[in-house]
C-alpha cells in the first residue's frame, strides 16, 4: 500500500492497497486537498469540432480522439491531464478498448497522471458507430 499520512498541502497521495492496477496506469484512490476550482467534463466522444463522428470501426483511434477532446475542454479551463481527479471510459467493446488502452496510459503518463479510472461496457453510445466516450472530473 502506497500512502503518506501527512502529504504536502497540494500533494496527491496515491492509495493502492494492491498493485495490479499499475499496469493500467491508474491509482485505486487518491487523497488530496479539496481543489479551489472543480471542472466536470461531459462525455467526450470521437467527434470533430462540428460534432461529426470520426474513426467509425477503429476503437483505438476513437479512444485517442475522445481523450484529446477531454484535453481540449481541460485546456479551455486552464487545466491539463495532471488536474484530472477521475476518468470514466464508456465503451461498446471492452475487449477492443482494453487492447487499445496503452494509448490512454501513454498520454496520461506524459502528465504523470494516474487518476482513478473506471471502464464501463455499455450497449450503445450517443451516435451510431461511436464505440468510446470519456468523461472526467478535474480540479486545481
Amino acid at each position: 500500500m502506497t500512502t503518506s499520512l501527512h502529504p504536502a498541502p497540494s500533494a496527491v497521495t496515491s492509495i493502492n492497497p494492491t498493485t495490479w492496477n499499475a499496469a493500467f496506469g491508474y491509482d485505486q484512490g487518491q487523497l488530496r486537498a479539496a481543489p479551489a476550482r472543480l471542472l466536470t467534463v461531459a462525455g467526450q466522444g470521437p467527434v470533430d469540432e462540428s460534432g461529426v463522428l470520426l474513426h467509425a470501426g477503429d476503437v483505438s483511434a476513437q479512444l485517442s480522439l475522445s481523450l484529446a477532446n477531454v484535453e481540449t475542454v481541460l485546456a479551455a479551463a486552464g487545466m491539463d491531464l495532471s488536474d484530472v481527479l477521475r476518468l470514466v471510459v464508456y465503451t461498446t467493446d471492452v475487449d477492443a478498448t482494453l487492447a487499445a488502452y496503452g494509448a490512454l496510459i501513454e498520454r496520461l503518463q506524459q502528465f504523470s497522471a494516474t487518476p482513478p479510472t473506471t471502464l464501463l461496457g455499455v450497449q450503445r453510445l450517443a451516435l451510431p458507430g461511436m464505440a468510446v466516450e470519456i468523461d472526467a472530473t478535474a480540479g486545481r
